[in-house]
């Protein structure tokens, strides 16, 4: 990580869970870490307790709305402003809502497509063309996607979920295409966590508090370092490396 101190990242939905996990890990080896999300108090009490700490890194808050482009693409302009633009993308931000396909809510939907596929491929869009004007050809863009992105499973709260996990999986092959046509050296990778402890279930069933607790019952999740070390395992790789997909669960994850 070494030829990474100093250089700019960017984490979305830094708040919380995943986000926040990544966000700290990277300001601990000595990155200077954009994290947004609605809301900053989070990631400002995180900031403080990476400085208190000792990180080498800083930790910049960012205000920013996902579902809406303008905000992100100001965020963009803010970044640029203040920190000359981004070296890493981190599209951590996601959710789940408990829409069926035959049953869902269009509101639902949408907003998991707006959050999980568009607000990605937005930021992705704007941290490529931060490089590219400042001639970065040793970039990164990581999408976290979901072992859903690899196999439906027979949860039906899941199944439009999944449908924009798979999306991803797309969009990341895809975007590995784009960059080696433009004949760039900027590396993409998704990871692919199985159950992770952090507010994702508390989420999806936030009108079922017993289901959501209760899903971290059946067998040993994974932890939230464990994806944060997984992100800097594919910073730390060589340049001539890359790594398309990183699937990670549960030894015990049945499925």
């Amino acid at each position: 990580m070494e030829r990474w101190r100093g250089r700019v990242a960017l984490v979305t939905g830094a708040s919380v869970g995943i986000g926040a996990g990544i966000a700290k890990e990277l300001v601990r080896c000595g990155m200077k870490v954009m994290g947004c999300a609605r809301d900053v108090d989070k990631i400002q009490k995180l900031a403080a307790e990476c400085q208190s700490s000792g990180f080498a890194g800083v930790l910049v808050p960012f205000k920013c709305d996902l579902t809406k482009e303008e905000e992100i693409v100001s965020m963009f302009a803010a970044i640029k402003a203040q920190h000359n633009g981004v070296d890493v993308c981190i599209n951590n931000a996601g959710l789940g809502h408990p829409e069926q396909l035959l049953t869902g809510a269009t509101s639902g939907w949408r907003n998991m497509l707006d959050v999980n596929i568009l607000a990605l491929s937005i930021c992705t869009r704007e941290a490529y063309q931060s490089m590219k004007e400042r001639n970065v050809d040793d970039g990164h863009v990581i999408h976290l996607s979901s072992v859903c992105g690899h196999r439906v499973v027979n949860e039906s709260n899941l199944h439009f979920y999944t449908a924009t996990k798979y999306a991803v999986a797309a969009l990341t092959e895809g975007l590995r295409q784009e960059l080696r046509q433009a004949k760039s050296h900027i590396r993409v990778t998704s990871i692919s966590p199985g159950l992770v402890v952090s507010d994702f279930a508390a989420r999806l069933y936030s009108n079922d508090a017993e289901k959501a607790a209760a899903a971290y019952n059946y067998y040993k999740p994974l932890d939230v370092q464990d994806i944060a070390d997984a992100a800097v395992y594919v910073l730390s790789a060589p340049p001539h490396v890359q790594i398309g997909d990183i699937l990670m669960q549960s030894a015990e994850e049945p499925w």
